[in-house]
């Protein structure tokens, strides 16, 4: 009886299982910590987060995320407002290091602030073949390191946009910035993501 309870908010889409949770479901809660551990995680690793302290904050967003979820008044914007979150985190855990984070300049690889929406940054290919499996490891240590590499402002869009999958509205109001710079810093982040994979991918 309980494997058909669990099978059953497996399958809600995430609106629903949204809703229950807020109900004090607390299989519903599971199952939603469940499907978003992962992209935390990941979040949190592209962000360039301290590896010793990935783990903690992937908890300590969990944690907040099901502490405040009745909060969430809509739950159509969860995404941003778990992105918020992440996002808080990080920068709370910068200002406890006191420090700026590494990068590298990409204003070499950019000329103009025309947005280009025609490529997109693929962090992982999920259906890689057997003989495919070592290239695509290795391209995904790559994306991160170059990712962490890139300025903080850079890095906070596009891991927001690629990871969290949020609109660039939304993304606008979580880094105080307006649509038009969000765009031009993630087309600027994904053309030195570009650049620097050339040798990788041609």
């Amino acid at each position: 009886m309980k494997g058909l309870v669990k099978k059953k908010y497996k399958e809600m889409n995430l609106y629903d299982l949204i809703c229950t949770a807020q109900e004090d479901n607390y299989d519903a809660l599971e199952e939603l910590i469940r499907r978003e551990q992962k992209n935390i995680y990941a979040s949190f690793c592209y962000l360039g987060a301290s590896k010793e302290n990935i783990s903690d904050l992937t908890q300590e967003a969990l944690f907040r995320m099901t502490k405040n979820i009745k909060t969430l008044k809509n739950p159509k914007f969860f995404k941003s407002w778990l992105g918020q979150i992440i996002t808080n985190l990080f920068y709370d855990e910068l200002r406890k290091k006191q420090r700026v984070p590494d990068y590298v300049s990409i204003d070499t690889f950019w000329h103009n602030d025309e947005w280009n929406d025609d490529c997109a940054l693929h962090v992982c290919d999920k259906d890689l073949k057997p003989d495919e499996t070592t290239l695509g490891n290795e391209l995904t240590d790559i994306i991160r390191e170059m990712i962490c590499k890139l300025p903080e402002h850079f890095r906070v869009v596009i891991i927001l946009r690629e990871l969290q999958g949020l609109s660039y509205d939304e993304i606008a109001k979580i880094t105080n910035t307006n649509v038009g710079t969000v765009k031009s810093r993630i087309s600027r982040a994904r053309n030195k993501l570009q650049e620097c994979l050339k040798p990788y991918i041609t």
